[in-house]
């Protein structure tokens, strides 16, 4: 079974919403180190490589947003973003942003579900 492991929070002014979850459910948020505007949400305490210490719990990030119908969304890990996404789109979804590699971490891709539900899609780096 694939999980929920992380979401997205598309953003109009960054500060401003670092300060407002912050203070409403004191979560910690910190410059990704990879682009201002990509902000790490930890809801939970981590472990040395940023993982949640919590079964169950997910962190996420959020960012500054581009389009105006950009949405919060979850992350779902898989085993092969490949092989979901022919899944996906033989199920009635569409690739919105295929299939790249994210530093040396993994992959991202994002898909639109049968209902236009934006899902994001990331495989970890062997």
């Amino acid at each position: 079974m694939n999980k929920v492991t992380h979401f997205h929070l598309p953003v109009d002014n960054v500060e401003r919403a670092k300060e407002f979850y912050q203070k409403i459910f004191d979560w910690q948020i910190m410059d990704s180190g990879f682009d201002r505007d990509y902000q790490i949400i930890n809801t939970v305490a981590t472990d040395e490589q940023g993982m949640p210490l919590e079964t169950g719990a997910i962190n996420g990030a959020l960012f500054k947003r581009e389009k105006v119908e950009e949405c919060p969304s979850v992350v779902v890990t898989v085993e092969s973003i490949d092989e979901s996404l022919l899944k996906i789109e033989s199920m009635g979804g569409t690739v919105i942003r295929p299939k790249e590699q994210v530093m040396e971490m993994g992959y991202f891709a994002e898909i639109t579900d049968s209902e236009g539900n934006l899902i994001g899609l990331w495989e970890d780096l062997e």
